[in-house]
């Protein structure tokens, strides 16, 4: 499955992830799939400009929750818990078309989902959330 315009739910947060779950039940968000990737040495030199340019306007245009809180992705504290950006965040989610394009040049699936309940927040600033799903509820994962 390559990317796709998928909506789980309409709302006020926004998220784009893996379309098929790894092994171990978790969904990777879109930077971890392209780091992945970059990871693996199968980036064209194109790409991987992109990447290191783009993940360094994002480290300094966008809080990372982990170096706010280091325990915030700790899933054994928070499990489950995953980013989402809010809906009002248009330039940062704008800025995401360019690593969805790398998902598909190498057939990485992948999905949009939007929600109005992303789930017990237990980080937010001015752009994101960080959420764990609510019991019974199905972790979108990272």
């Amino acid at each position: 499955m390559t990317g796709s315009g998928v909506v789980a739910s309409v709302g006020g947060y926004v998220r784009f992830q893996a379309a098929v779950e790894t092994g171990d039940g978790r969904f990777p968000g879109v930077f971890g799939l392209v780091n992945g990737l970059a990871r693996r040495g199968v980036l064209s030199g194109e790409q991987e400009a992109f990447r290191r340019v783009s993940n360094d306007w994002f480290d300094a245009n966008f809080t990372n929750p982990g170096t706010v809180d280091p325990s915030v992705y700790d899933q054994g504290l928070h499990p489950g818990a995953v980013a989402w950006f809010k809906a009002s965040a248009g330039e940062l989610i704008e800025r995401v078309t360019g690593y969805l394009e790398i998902l598909d040049q190498h057939q990485v699936g992948w999905v949009r989902l939007a929600a109005t309940d992303p789930g017990l927040i237990i980080y937010e600033d001015e752009h994101q959330v960080v959420a764990m799903p609510r019991a019974g509820e199905r972790p979108a994962s990272e």
